[in-house]
């Protein structure tokens, strides 16, 4: 029983070995669902849930495998059908895993969803989308039903927990039967939905198949030195609902048979060591923020069992490396991908130096390049990151965007966005975004929704998002306001607009600085020269 490694060179291997040996396996049928629980031991340990008050609960992968059939069965009942979208508004817990095992075996398609979302965010998403149903909290639900509302699609909401009448009770579907039919998906078959940062514009739907869980594997075989290894245990505190905490944790090490840890706490770096050393947890994926965060409060543990650790989203630097060396007793892999095309290029110590501020080499299977202006190969100098096609990997396509999906590739690359440099040893380096998105605690925000959440004050007539640098989470958003004819700006108003955005969108999206100005600097077009702004 079991699933195959991704990367099959034998131990000890150099870089340049694994690369070449390495040849794609997508088979024609393929399930997310049944990959990650059905073919493990059904006794093994699946999810290791921790509570609020500590108390430990171990859920094996054979009770994974029953409670997802369970669920199947009752999206069905309640009219889910092949193919449709069906949000999650769920923290990272056992229903969270459940839904979206579920929904994968019924060939449906996983729409992950912040908890963070306010909601304005959560019905664009769910509007466009068009999801026929949508599982949440009792906490999260008053927003989910304006969200529902605001969108118009009639989605079915379906709580987790008790007391929220007038709604389908996720318990209840759980009642279902726990038989269910193999699947027929194959591997081209969408799978999950996830929505981009709205760089330019309306965030965007990336749609991605079944075979994306594949394309992740050899990236996290490598960033996790050489996954699994006998014992291992999984845990990151970023949330499920983003590319990172859903395939750069949870679904491949579900692949691989092994344990993951969720915890219902909020971040705190002592709590997250001391949760780590009591779960065993061998390895780890920590967004930049979480990492910084550890460092600046001193926190320590001294019984990590901690083999491996991941992060990706910015370049660590030379101290953060030593930091993560002396307090987690080992070097910390970075590595590099984006939602629509994910673990492309990364870090492995054990295999080859790191090089601080370096993003890695190209992970085996996937071929990661700097193109010049003119779509040319280019080494030494400055150019666009891309990934050459075809790739399981990549997204299907943007959803209802043809023409965004028509611009996001070169003929066989697929264009990030991204610019950066390749050295003569084919280490890759970051150098800036091309779209102005805002980094922030390892999220990749986009102004553009910041912007339109501002505009929906009855007192702003323009305004304009840029990201400036903050020592813990790297970036913050930080708005520039023309207010409307008769309007004096204030320190209240300010406050009123950080106010606003809150309880619209997520609080990461909420601007840290709001600046008053009569006019925002343009080009001949329109288009506002936010480089002017970084300046100001």
């Amino acid at each position: 029983m079991g699933n195959p490694r991704a990367i099959t060179a034998s131990p000890g291997a150099s870089y340049e070995t694994i690369r070449d040996r390495f040849a794609w396996n997508v088979p024609e049928h393929f399930n997310i669902g049944v990959a990650c629980v059905d073919v493990h031991p059904p006794g093994a340990p699946g999810l290791i849930v921790v509570d609020r008050s500590g108390v430990v609960r171990t859920v094996t992968f054979g009770e994974l495998a029953s409670m997802s059939n369970r669920f199947a069965n009752g999206l069905a009942g309640i009219g889910v059908t092949r193919g449709d979208r069906v949000g999650i508004v769920v923290p990272q817990s056992l229903e969270t895993g459940i839904a979206h095992l579920g929904i994968y075996k019924l060939g449906a398609v996983a729409l992950p969803l912040a908890s963070l979302f306010g909601p304005d965010a959560l019905a664009y998403r769910l509007g466009d989308s068009e999801a026929r149903a949508v599982v949440t909290t009792p906490g999260n639900l008053e927003k989910v039903v304006e969200a529902v509302e605001i969108a118009g699609t009639g989605a079915q909401i379906v709580v987790t927990g008790a007391g929220a009448t007038g709604f389908v009770a996720f318990d209840d579907l759980l009642r279902s039967s726990a038989e269910f039919g193999t699947p027929t998906t194959v591997s081209e078959d969408p799978a999950f939905l996830i929505y981009t940062s709205g760089t330019t514009g309306p965030a965007k739907g990336a749609l991605h198949a079944h075979r994306a869980l594949i394309g992740h594997l050899p990236g996290f075989e490598m960033y996790y030195e050489s996954y699994p290894q006998a014992g291992d245990v999984h845990w990151t505190p970023a949330d499920w609902a983003w590319i990172g905490g859903l395939m750069d944790s949870l679904i491949p090490a579900w692949y691989h048979g092994t344990p993951v840890v969720t915890a219902d706490h909020d971040f705190d770096p002592q709590w997250a060591l001391d949760l780590m050393a009591d779960q065993r947890v061998t390895c780890a994926f920590i967004p930049p923020t979480a990492l910084k965060m550890m460092r600046a409060t001193g926190a320590a543990h001294d019984d990590l069992s901690l083999r491996a650790a991941f992060t990706g989203g910015e370049a660590l630097g030379e101290e953060m490396l030593a930091w993560g060396e002396d307090v987690l007793g080992l070097t910390v892999n970075e590595g590099y991908g984006q939602t629509e095309a994910n673990l492309v290029a990364g870090n492995q110590a054990s295999v080859f130096p790191v090089r601080p501020g370096s993003m890695g080499r190209a992970v085996p299977g996937h071929d990661v390049r700097i193109l010049d202006d003119d779509g040319h190969v280019v080494v030494g100098e400055q150019g666009e990151i891309a990934v050459r096609g075809p790739d399981p990997v990549f997204m299907l396509r943007y959803w209802n965007r043809p023409d965004a999906t028509k611009d996001k590739y070169l003929g066989e690359w697929l264009l990030t966005g991204d610019v950066g440099i390749e050295d003569e040893d084919g280490y890759l380096w970051f150098v800036s975004r091309k779209d102005d998105v805002i980094n922030s605690r390892g999220y990749r925000i986009g102004p553009g929704e910041i912007e339109e959440s501002l505009m929906g004050h009855p007192e702003v007539a323009m305004c304009a998002v840029i990201g400036v640098p903050d020592e813990i989470k790297g970036q913050v958003p930080k708005a520039f306001v023309v207010l409307k004819d008769g309007i004096e700006p204030s320190d209240a108003l300010a406050h009123e607009l950080e106010h606003h955005v809150r309880t619209r969108l997520a609080a990461h999206e909420v601007p840290r600085e709001i600046v008053f100005i009569d006019d925002l600097p343009k080009t001949t077009t329109g288009k506002v020269l936010r480089r002017e702004l970084r300046e100001l």
